[in-house]
């Protein structure tokens, strides 16, 4: 979004400034006339619109830092125009409780990218579908009910365990050698996550099969979050003008032939009476009761794969490298890991109870950078709405900018500064319905159904890494060196990937 929408100040000539001037002018003495003659419903503040673009060139930069800058000008609910489509942008803890827990019911439904209809995902995928949809309520219960539950997390330990040992086996194989840290630990969480679901590796951590997987995730996840004229002016979606909807096909594709050949071969396995008992057979069970189709089963898989995999690969990295830019915390980790581990060689899930400030660490990582900074767009699906005491009419897309609300002054002593320590002794939970200040997988029906294996998964590696490396920084490099900076996607990416050295503490 930060490129293309970055073209303020392209008119170079001082009569086309002047022209561009007269025509705001004109734009705000009818918007001010309109406003005069409707009704009395208070309508949200914002920059003022250009004709046809709206406030696409008030977006500088990546968009969560842009809408910041906007809502500290314009209020913390404020509205925007982009093309022919009205959003509402809220960017307080108050603003948030209205979207996603007071008018959840009204607001609740998905603004669909152009991207996002390829193929027709948007009419099988979790992540598009709404949520008065009968598959969509289907899909929500099989994931609390035998993924999430904590029945089935506990069915599910022994894999993730042991992923993670082999993720810390594959790092001493690189000890005392410089490594992305990353793109290891995402190969790691790939093989987590596909054994968890189907009971299979999908990836050699030591080949360029994991790497061939990130860039197919990536590609399509960029795909979705790619500014595109189809979603500023929907009339010309049929045109797919920048070919975004294309290469999404293109990639959806690839995903759906690797799926088929692995349901396939479960499927052959199965007619043969096998069974794995996990994941997958429970998919499968339920499309033989005609309750899923094969279409819808592959499509659920690729939701949960590239969910599960970008997002908690991407925390770690973040922890990372707040923990090596602050010794002094890495320090109170590894002393508290000492402590609850004692001589154990590797940690297991049932530690995890005894970390209480590794937890805080997490939590502020989360806290500063979110996976999803800006929720993916709800739509009004009715009037009635309201944010911040403002109306939201239907049809208007609705934005929560969570790093704004997870940095915002009016909720958080020194905002931009990494302290676990304010989550130690803190009413505050990874997933709670009453805070609205601090919910990184976000709350309402639309809250991520993954939070309980995220926060297990997140915690167990970093407290295998801490445990087993003592983490180093290349040579030449300071803490202060380690760049912090972000760039915007569906999750929220480094913008220089960190590199470090694990030097092994156990033989």
């Amino acid at each position: 979004m930060g490129g293309w929408m970055g073209g303020r100040g392209t008119c170079s000539s001082a009569h086309k400034v002047r022209g561009m001037s007269t025509i705001k002018h004109w734009w705000v003495l009818n918007r001010n006339s309109s406003n005069a003659s409707s009704s009395n419903a208070r309508r949200p503040p914002g920059p003022v619109p250009i004709p046809l673009f709206g406030n696409i060139f008030d977006l500088q930069g990546e968009p969560h830092h842009a809408l910041a800058k906007l809502a500290a000008v314009h209020g913390p609910v404020m509205s925007l125009k982009f093309g022919t489509t009205t959003a509402i942008v809220a960017s307080s803890a108050a603003g948030a409780r209205d979207v996603l827990q007071k008018y959840d019911h009204l607001l609740a439904a998905r603004s669909i990218t152009d991207a996002g209809r390829a193929l027709g995902n948007h009419e099988r995928s979790i992540v598009w579908l709404p949520c008065t949809s009968p598959l969509w309520k289907r899909l929500r219960a099989v994931c609390t009910n035998h993924l999430f539950s904590a029945r089935s997390l506990d069915a599910t330990r022994a894999v993730r365990e042991e992923k993670v040992r082999e993720l810390v086996g594959c790092l001493h194989g690189h000890a005392g050698e410089t490594v992305e840290v990353g793109r290891v630990v995402f190969s790691g969480v790939l093989n987590l996550v596909s054994n968890v679901l189907f009971s299979e590796d999908v990836a050699d951590m030591s080949s360029e099969g994991a790497q061939e997987l990130e860039m197919l995730i990536r590609g399509m996840v960029e795909e979705f979050t790619r500014p595109n004229l189809s979603d500023l002016f929907p009339v010309l979606s049929a045109l797919d003008l920048q070919g975004c909807r294309r290469r999404s096909a293109q990639h959806l594709r690839r995903f759906s032939d690797f799926f088929d050949r692995i349901v396939g071969r479960r499927m052959k396995g199965a007619a043969a009476g096998e069974r794995n008992d996990d994941f997958l057979d429970v998919l499968l069970q339920l499309h033989s009761e005609n309750q899923l189709s094969l279409e819808s089963l592959n499509c659920f898989l690729q939701d949960l794969f590239i969910s599960g995999a970008e997002t908690n690969s991407i925390t770690v990295e973040w922890t990372m490298a707040e923990l090596l830019r602050q010794p002094a915390v890495m320090t109170k980790v590894r002393d508290e890991l000492r402590e609850a581990l004692g001589s154990k060689k590797h940690p297991d899930e049932s530690d995890i109870g005894k970390m209480p400030y590794l937890r805080a660490v997490v939590m502020e990582t989360m806290r500063l950078h979110p996976a999803s900074p800006l929720m993916m767009p709800h739509e009004a699906m009715a009037n009635g709405a309201e944010v911040g005491g403002l109306a939201v009419s239907k049809g208007t897309k609705v934005i929560v900018n969570l790093w704004a609300i997870m940095r915002d002054p009016a909720s958080w002593t020194q905002p931009e500064e990494f302290v676990p320590e304010r989550f130690l002794g803190a009413d505050l939970d990874f997933r709670s319905k009453d805070q609205a200040e601090f919910m990184p997988f976000g709350a309402g029906r639309r809250a991520c159904p993954g939070t309980p294996m995220a926060t297990r998964v997140v915690t167990l590696i970093l407290a295998s890494l801490l445990h087993a490396f003592e983490w180093r920084l290349p040579e030449g490099m300071q803490p202060c060196d380690v760049d912090v900076r972000d760039r915007f996607a569906t999750s929220l990416k480094m913008l220089t990937p960190l590199k470090a050295v694990p030097v092994p503490l156990f033989q």
